[in-house]
């Protein structure tokens, strides 16, 4: 698991992202069949996991979904979360996005009508007061239509989500039971609410209409398919340990024997400096599942960590190897190749970075480290390149349009590598207008 800055959608938000190849896989897993049930392309859906203890889930800037590690790690089931990915489904698949920014862009123009006449009012009266009780009611009234508008895309997206749910079916009781659990914020002052509340309209409407939709479901009553919940309860308890050690600890006794607690406790342990803890619950973790890539990759990042890179170099190794063209893993893989000082390590890393980097471009340590293997291996002008895009990775327009002057007085003009200079100087350029 590692922790990243932001993708270019969420730069002016304070939002911090984690990455970590087996949750993702797990996250993919739930998304797939419900984009798919909408009609939307998976492929064209990005999921973020952002670093944030609070309990909520939106979609923005195009077809990204971000979902809190709040929700992920107080959810009660996967059913609930499923519930919530389906409801921000409905709210890509419904074009809630655009919408909601032109109902924006709409309130804001009655606002300042109704504060233009008020100010015409003031004048032909002499009464200042008319003008400001005018802008403030024009306010009022811009603030109540978009609110309006906004519980009804909320309303839209539950009727869609039930409908996805079914059509890969799932039952709707986990989106009931979130729902309700919810239900009470409404009473609380806005201050205290939690955030999903406040970001998503709660009304005893929205929970009778999934109630009486579980009441007639054919999927009601069956269970997720134990897969499911088990990947649920395996990602919940390494969010755990990996956030919150000491609450792992106390959630996860040892009287718990499930493969997931043990794999929370594994973590929590390791994020409390027991390194040698950890890795003997690790081991016995791998000795029971030795073809899962992720109890792999694990061991392996204790170790890397701990600057015991060739102990680490196998169980990567074995772990991209089971579970291959993954990023997360390729990266630190080259990493240690780089560190080893072989010649032909070096070769190697380079391969593995250009792969993870042709199947996810966006991150910056994967381009630092690619940057490294070059300048060692002698090509400045491609090293020169990586660095340009590590900058744009970063949304660094002028450090980035830099390397590209660099690199293009290195690179024979009309190559690969110079070609994509070109795009790269205008994306920059494009990023400092």
């Amino acid at each position: 698991m590692v922790w990243c800055l932001p993708p270019a959608e969420a730069q002016t938000r304070s939002i911090r992202f984690i990455r970590d190849a087996e949750i993702e896989h797990i996250i993919r897993g739930f998304a797939e069949p419900i984009l798919q049930a909408a009609g939307v392309e998976p492929q064209a859906v990005t999921v973020y996991l952002v670093d944030d203890p609070s309990l909520n889930a939106f979609v923005t800037g195009g077809q990204n979904m971000f979902l809190h590690t709040g929700l992920l790690m107080q959810a009660d089931d996967a059913g609930q979360l499923l519930g919530v990915m389906a409801h921000e489904t409905g709210h890509i698949s419904g074009g809630h996005l655009a919408r909601g920014a032109e109902a924006l862009e709409q309130a804001r123009t009655q606002a300042l009508i109704t504060s233009i006449l008020g100010l015409a009012a003031a004048a032909v009266s002499g009464q200042p007061g008319v003008a400001a009780a005018a802008v403030g009611g024009g306010q009022s009234m811009a603030e109540r239509g978009l609110l309006s508008y906004t519980r009804s895309m909320e309303n839209a997206a539950d009727q869609a989500a039930l409908t996805y749910l079914d059509r890969v079916g799932v039952s709707a009781e986990g989106m009931l039971s979130f729902l309700e659990k919810l239900e009470d914020q409404e009473l609380v002052p806005a201050s205290r609410q939690v955030e999903y509340v406040r970001t998503h309209p709660m009304t005893r409407d929205r929970v009778d209409a999934v109630r009486a939709h579980v009441a007639q479901s054919r999927h009601t009553g069956q269970p997720l398919p134990p897969v499911t919940e088990e990947g649920f309860r395996r990602m919940q308890a390494k969010l755990v340990g990996f956030l919150e050690p000491r609450q792992a600890l106390r959630r996860y006794p040892e009287s718990d024997q499930s493969v997931a607690a043990r794999y929370g406790r594994a973590i929590a342990v390791y994020r409390q400096g027991q390194l040698d803890a950890a890795l003997a619950a690790m081991d016995a973790l791998i000795a029971e599942e030795p073809g899962n890539p992720f109890f792999l990759e694990l061991k392996g990042q204790m170790l890397l960590e701990h600057g015991r890179l060739e102990e680490a170099r196998p169980y990567y190794q074995q772990a991209a190897q089971l579970y291959p063209r993954e990023p997360l893993l390729l990266v630190p893989l080259a990493q240690i190749k780089l560190d080893s000082g072989d010649p032909a390590d070096q070769a190697s890393a380079i391969d593995d970075l250009t792969e993870a980097l042709q199947i996810d471009n966006g991150m910056p340590r994967a381009w630092r480290l690619l940057a490294t293997a070059y300048g060692r291996s002698g090509d400045i002008g491609m090293a020169a390149m990586a660095l340009a895009e590590e900058a744009l990775a970063q949304r660094d327009a002028v450090t980035a349009l830099q390397q590209v002057n660099r690199a293009e007085a290195l690179l024979p003009e009309g190559s690969p590598g110079w070609l994509r200079l070109q795009d790269i100087r205008r994306q920059a350029e494009e990023l400092r207008r």
